[in-house]
């Protein structure tokens, strides 16, 4: 069995470009298929495939579609987030809702959600009720982050608790959902599918502590982007928020200053510096690569699984894009 993110993505890839649209309403599949077709790493469908093909040894495509409404769902709550945070680019390219219109965002998402239930249930057998639970939940659990996510924009005193919580429902659980999704499909016992789960949650709160590094400190020609837009926007961060802590003085007069946009990045940049954040932020997104790597232990892997999903995790917390 040959594991690789390239083997995964590409069957993802193939599997969106075959998806049959109704002919009725055209203009409510176009924002989908464009949404779609923006990319991505495909990490979360590429989760359940390997997690599937890893514990059934059989071929990962039997769950494609399982896969596919992970990203379906996925897609759906960037369509609304970008409505929500008034996002003008998303992976280049304008957004949804700056090119249709926001009600045209809001009714393709919705559509998105059902395609997703559809895609999930589609060839899923006697699969189907825990996979359904299981979808149910997370997605609940998303909106929930999404909710503390807005709070945290008009709050001074978020605490690193409530971040790291935050960024767990918003991001980390679907790539927890994902693995869970393919070892229920493998036919795994419950334990093997919480250790999964596990697995996915602490990888993803990795790839979101490294995201936040990136945003500061990357290199702008690997990131794909220009770094500081964090710091214009005063989003909570790990960085932020630690900083706020340790400089409840210098950091707020720095944020109030009437500067330009490059001066504060740099200002706010030497402030993390000074506390060596760019350090300790490093360091815990390595320890929660760790964690996903040690929860695996239980899991009866043969190596070539075994390598593919340390090194994912690995990468979580050291990727440069």
């Amino acid at each position: 069995m040959e594991y690789s993110i390239d083997r995964f993505a590409a069957m993802t890839e193939s599997a969106i470009a075959a998806l049959k649209y109704p002919a009725t309403a055209p203009g409510l599949y176009e924002p989908i298929k464009y949404a779609l077709a923006s990319g991505g790493k495909r990490l979360r469908p590429a989760l359940c495939l390997a997690v599937y093909a890893a514990l059934s040894h059989r071929d990962p495509a039997e769950v494609i579609n399982q896969a596919l409404a992970v990203e379906m769902f996925h897609n759906f709550t960037l369509l609304h987030d970008d409505v929500m945070d008034c996002a003008d680019i998303r992976r280049g390219r304008p957004t949804v809702h700056r090119r249709w219109g926001e009600n045209a965002a809001i009714l393709s998402g919705d559509a998105m959600l059902t395609m997703a239930y559809g895609l999930l249930t589609d060839n899923a057998g006697d699969k189907f009720p825990a996979l359904f639970e299981e979808f149910n939940r997370t997605a609940m659990e998303v909106y929930q982050g999404q909710q503390l996510d807005m709070e945290f924009e008009n709050r001074s005193d978020v605490t690193v608790a409530e971040y790291i919580e935050m960024i767990k429902l918003k991001t980390s659980v679907l790539l927890g959902c994902a693995c869970r999704l393919g070892a229920i499909a493998a036919g795994a016992e419950a334990s093997v599918c919480d250790s999964f789960y596990a697995y996915g949650v602490a990888m993803g709160l990795a790839f979101q502590l490294r995201d936040d590094w990136l945003d500061t400190f990357g290199d702008p020609a690997i990131f794909g982007k220009e770094i500081g837009g964090d710091i214009i926007n005063k989003k909570k961060t790990w960085l932020l928020i630690n900083a706020m802590a340790e400089m409840p003085d210098e950091l707020p007069a720095i944020l109030a200053e009437d500067l330009e946009d490059r001066e504060k990045i740099r200002q706010v940049t030497a402030a993390y510096r000074s506390l060596h954040l760019d350090h300790r932020c490093s360091e815990l997104a390595n320890r929660y690569s760790a964690d996903a790597i040690t929860a695996l232990g239980n899991v009866a892997l043969d190596k070539d699984a075994l390598a593919f999903f340390t090194a994912l995790a690995e990468s979580a917390a050291t990727r440069n894009h």
